[in-house]
Parts: C-alpha cells; sequence; structure tokens
C-alpha cells in the first residue's frame, strides 16, 4: 500500500512539473509574439499569467516537502523528488525572463519599429525547443537526449553575439534607436540566460537517470 501511494504522489508530482513547464512555453512563446507583433496587450496578460506560475512553483514545493518528510523515499524515487524540486524554480526563472520580455515589449511597442529584430525571432525558437525538449527528456528520462540539448545552446551563444553586435552598430549608426534597440539587448540576453537555465535542466535529467553529476564537466 505504502508504494502505491508513493507511486501515486510522484505521478502527480510529476504531472504538476509538467504543468508548469507547458505554462512556461506558453509564457515565453507569448511574450516574443507581443515583441514581434507588437501586441502589448498580449504583453500584459504574460504578466499577469506569471502568478499562476509563481503559485504553481508553490504547489510543487509543498508537494516535493511532503513525500520527502511522509514517505522517505529512496534511490531513484529520491532522486526524482530532488530532481524536481531543482527544475521547479528554474522554471520559474525561465518564466521571469519571459515577463521580461513582454515588459520590454510593452516599453518599445509604441516607439518607431527598428527596420529588423535581427536574429532574435530564431534565438526564441532555439530556445523554446530546447526547451519543449528538455522537458520531452525529462518526462523519459532521457540522458542522451539530454546531453544533445546541452550542445544546442551554442547555436543560441552564436545568436546572442551577433544580435549584440548588430544592435550596437544600429545604435551608433543612428542614435536615435538607442532606447529601442538597448530594451532588445535585454531581450537578447533573457534568451541567452533561458538556453543557460535549459542547459541546468538537461544536467538534472542526466541526474536522475544516472545518479551522475556533470555540472563544470569538461566532459559531458
Amino acid at each position: 500500500m505504502e508504494h502505491r501511494i508513493i507511486d501515486q504522489q510522484l505521478d502527480l508530482l510529476r504531472d504538476k512539473l509538467l504543468l508548469l513547464g507547458g505554462m512556461t512555453e506558453k509564457a515565453l512563446h507569448r511574450a516574443m509574439q507581443s515583441l514581434m507583433e507588437r501586441d502589448s496587450d498580449l504583453a500584459r496578460q504574460v504578466l499577469e499569467e506569471d502568478k499562476i506560475i509563481n503559485q504553481m512553483e508553490l504547489e510543487i514545493d509543498r508537494l516535493s516537502v511532503e513525500i520527502l518528510a511522509l514517505q522517505q523515499p529512496a534511490a531513484h524515487d529520491l532522486r526524482f523528488v530532488i530532481s524536481v524540486a531543482k527544475i521547479t524554480p528554474i522554471l520559474e526563472r525561465i518564466a521571469d525572463h519571459a515577463t521580461n520580455i513582454a515588459d520590454a515589449a510593452i516599453r518599445i511597442n509604441d516607439e518607431p519599429q527598428l527596420k529588423s529584430y535581427i536574429d532574435l525571432p530564431a534565438m526564441a525558437n532555439n530556445a523554446a525547443e530546447m526547451l519543449r525538449t528538455a522537458l520531452d527528456a525529462f518526462t523519459t528520462e532521457d540522458a542522451a537526449l539530454s546531453r544533445e540539448i546541452i550542445k544546442q545552446d551554442q547555436k543560441i551563444d552564436a545568436s546572442y553575439k551577433r544580435v549584440f553586435n548588430e544592435l550596437i552598430e544600429i545604435m551608433i549608426d543612428n542614435p536615435s534607436t538607442t532606447a529601442s534597440a538597448a530594451q532588445l539587448l535585454f531581450v537578447a540576453k533573457h534568451l541567452e540566460r533561458i538556453g543557460d537555465y535549459v542547459k541546468d535542466i538537461c544536467e538534472l535529467n542526466v541526474y536522475l537517470r544516472e545518479a551522475a553529476f556533470i555540472k563544470h564537466s569538461p566532459k559531458i
């Protein structure tokens, strides 16, 4: 009976984490959409729905503590609860970056639009795909896939460097664009940080599957 109870709680914990992950993906997508389509109303929705994500984080925290205290999981089950407890705040921080992107959209949507958004849409698509795949890898406990996702962060880093250099050039060539370009620099940095956070999730996926810590390891 005890084993069935903990299995039910672990399933509930997994479901709650994946729901949080889905909400986080949605926040990122809608934040970028609000920027690309200059839709400030949509950006405000992202800001408002962040409250739901914060509440979901608290619920997962409470359930994790309850399982640890009352069920005293061991081995793989213990690693699972620890991984969820660590992934949850990472997802919340990714959602915070999405709200910051939405806030940037509100700030510049009424300003004259720059000639392009450079590589920002590609960066956002790569970050969103990394996040989605990382959550899939968590569900299937696929350590090999998680290692592949970690390598993909290099694409986001390279895009960030291009965006940074191009936006600096735009500001130099046309100082009147400085305020808007600076906000886009912040957006690029938020996307770059999201890529880093997804790497952290993937490292925890490997820990869950293999009981191995690969953070800071030169050989992934």
